[in-house]
């Protein structure tokens, strides 16, 4: 009978009975002081349960389905409508993440670190002392805090490829300018900046013997093409427009055209000696005539003539320092690798804990370490190469991110069927001023994008809890587009559609509103473009979890609190639907090896303890569902 019920359990899952079984044990209901609010009660109001050895990568999928974390082998849920801080899941689709103005800017000095054009400040000496003590350099919880970034020498101290570049932008600016009064361009309409980038190594083609380099290029014109298009829309069946601009919107403007008509305008100034500028499909492109080494030392001087700028009296010039020495370039390698205890990781997850978060090194063991990080319940799934699963296969990993072979990061993160889940990361405190928080979550997005063709059903990116009330974590909504995890009906609700909702009140039943067209429902908002710069927090990772875990007593704290503290509440907290559908006769119940369900035991229970064990499965049937109720093997206690 146990083999049957298990095929049978196992036969809804993709992948059946070779992705193992789930066995989890009932932690009940349980109270604990909030890592969110700090209120110093024991608020939190979690359900929990223990998966110590076995947990299939679906089971887990569905789990965060239904508002479920995990915190190494240990398994949380909020009670949502209890809970001091209503956690909701937050997700987004990868293929459809659009990144902001500053995650791309991460993406920027990321590479110009890489390309040994921005240097760093002096590293933050390590000193294990006492997190009371004065001299113990600490970065209040945020790498990418105000205070650090105001401290940090390189964002004070102006870099002279960033003013070559912002000079070549202004020649571009001028450009666009002289076409528009020339007719060249349509008038009475705002355009965007120009904005000229360096080209990094990747993306330049190896050129021949005696070619020219390119090294800079500038998107521009997409971006006026873009602007004119939009203009021509409401301006289609305008009558009041005038002849040339009439003129402009029936010619229309490709990026390939807009391109050579600016280069046109840029060949006929001086716009620096030892480059040239050419258009190729949109791009207007700066080639290097004497190749990468010496390209910013041949410009020394770069003058606009002012008979060449029609009228413009004031010319422009930059003097570039000729003493400026070839820097050094660094090699970055993302390894991904299955969760293991490794000793330089621990040393850089202690030093980063010491010196972030300011910890007492008491706090701080390889035991908690690998309780918090290292140990999961996930069964690992190798690849199949049939599509259904990730080179990598399905699991628990560490991403880990070197430098000139110095391990600066270490993302904790799950590969799942549907998912990767962001859990955790620790980074070296030398290296706070690259953002490695917001970097590896825009890696992490791009993974996902990139092993949708290996596994189709793969495609979102899970970034733990939000809570709309918790400044810190406010950064999560500005990966976008994001969405909320409904905590009653498990549906996915739209961020812009959650706000409104949640300024309000921190628990919402969120479906409720996702579906309300008329003026009844608050508006749908969209999230603000400076949504990422409200946080002080820029790592993805759960402080709740790190509190749990790392006191080393989680056990212990959650054991001692009990169900009965809540059983006055506990019919109360079961929607009627929920009651009147209790049925948990089909139970999957794990006694010694069998595997039996409930309704083939229960006439051997006394009655006594068949009314305690039933309220017990009533409360995990709710929080689990139906269906995982049924297929997971439930230990009681």
């Amino acid at each position: 009978m146990a083999g049957k019920t298990r095929s049978d359990a196992s036969s809804s899952t993709s992948g059946g009975a070779e992705r193992g079984e789930s066995v989890v044990i009932d932690c009940r209901r349980q109270k604990s002081s909030c890592g969110y609010c700090k209120s110093g009660a024991r608020t939190s109001i979690t359900h929990g349960l223990w998966a110590l050895d076995n947990l299939s990568v679906d089971d887990y999928q569905d789990l965060l389905d239904r508002g479920w974390r995990r915190s190494g082998c240990y398994l949380y849920k909020p009670e949502m409508e209890r809970t001091c801080c209503p956690s909701y899941t937050i997700r987004l689709k990868a293929s459809d993440f659009v990144p902001s103005k500053e995650q791309l800017r991460v993406s920027r000095r990321i590479q110009r670190f890489l390309d040994g054009t921005l240097e760093h400040d002096k590293p933050v000496k390590h000193t294990e002392v006492s997190s009371a003590s004065k001299g113990l350099c600490s970065y209040a919880g945020s790498e990418d805090s105000n205070s650090v970034e105001k401290d940090s020498s390189f964002i004070n101290k102006e870099n002279e490829e960033d003013r070559f570049m912002l000079h070549l932008s202004g020649k571009v600016d001028d450009a666009i300018r002289l076409c528009t009064q020339c007719g060249e361009l349509p008038c009475n309409i705002q355009f965007p900046k120009a904005s000229v980038k360096r080209v990094s190594n990747a993306k330049r083609k190896r050129p021949v013997q005696g070619s020219k380099d390119l090294e800079y290029s500038s998107n521009v014109a997409f971006q006026l093409s873009a602007s004119i298009k939009r203009t021509q829309v409401g301006e289609k069946n305008d009558d009041n427009l005038p002849s040339s601009e009439c003129k402009a919107a029936e010619t229309g403007f490709t990026p390939k055209t807009i391109a050579e008509k600016l280069v046109n305008y840029l060949s006929q100034v001086e716009v620096l000696s030892g480059f040239s500028i050419k258009a190729c499909n949109g791009h207007i492109n700066f080639y290097s005539d004497k190749g990468e080494a010496s390209s910013l030392d041949s410009a020394q001087k770069a003058t606009i003539s002012p008979e060449s700028a029609k009228g413009r009296s004031k010319g422009f010039s930059m003097e570039k320092n000729s003493k400026r020495s070839f820097q050094k370039r660094r090699k970055l390698e993302i390894r991904l690798k299955r969760s293991s205890f490794d000793r330089e990781e621990y040393a850089l997850y202690r030093r980063y804990q010491l010196l972030v978060h300011n910890d007492s090194p008491s706090r701080i063991s390889e035991t908690s370490y690998r309780n918090f990080l290292v140990d999961s319940p996930l069964n690992f799934v190798p690849p199949t190469g049939d599509g259904t699963v990730p080179p990598c296969g399905f699991g628990s990993f560490h991403q880990q991110y070197v430098i000139d072979g110095r391990l600066v990061a270490v993302g904790v993160v799950d590969i799942l069927p549907r998912c990767l889940s962001s859990k955790y990361l620790f980074w070296d405190p030398d290296y706070a001023f690259l953002s490695l928080g917001k970097y590896s979550a825009l890696q992490e997005i791009e993974w996902v994008k990139q092993n949708q063709m290996h596994c189709a059903s793969l495609q979102y990116y899970y970034l733990g809890y939000y809570i709309h009330n918790c400044g810190k974590m406010r950064y999560k909504a500005g990966y976008r587009p994001s969405e909320l995890l409904c905590p009653l009906r498990y549906t996915w609700i739209p961020f812009g559609t959650a706000k409104p909702l949640l300024d309000q009140k921190p628990y919402v039943v969120l479906s409720d509103f996702s579906h309300q067209q008329n003026g009844e429902s608050s508006p749908v908002l969209k999230a603000p473009n400076d949504m990422e710069l409200e946080h002080d927090d820029d790592f993805l990772e759960e402080p709740n979890e790190a509190n749990m875990d790392e006191d080393g007593a989680m056990i212990e704290s959650y054991s001692s609190s009990s169900d009965d503290d809540l059983a006055s509440s506990e019919s109360s907290g079961l929607a009627s639907s929920e009651m009147e559908d209790g049925d948990i006769t089909n139970i999957l119940i794990g006694i010694g090896h069998s595997r039996m369900r409930y309704k083939d035991i229960q006439g051997a229970i006394s009655p006594s303890a068949r009314t305690k064990l039933e309220n017990q499965l009533l409360r995990y049937r709710r929080v689990v569902g139906k269906e995982l109720s049924e297929r997971m093997v439930y230990i009681p206690r």
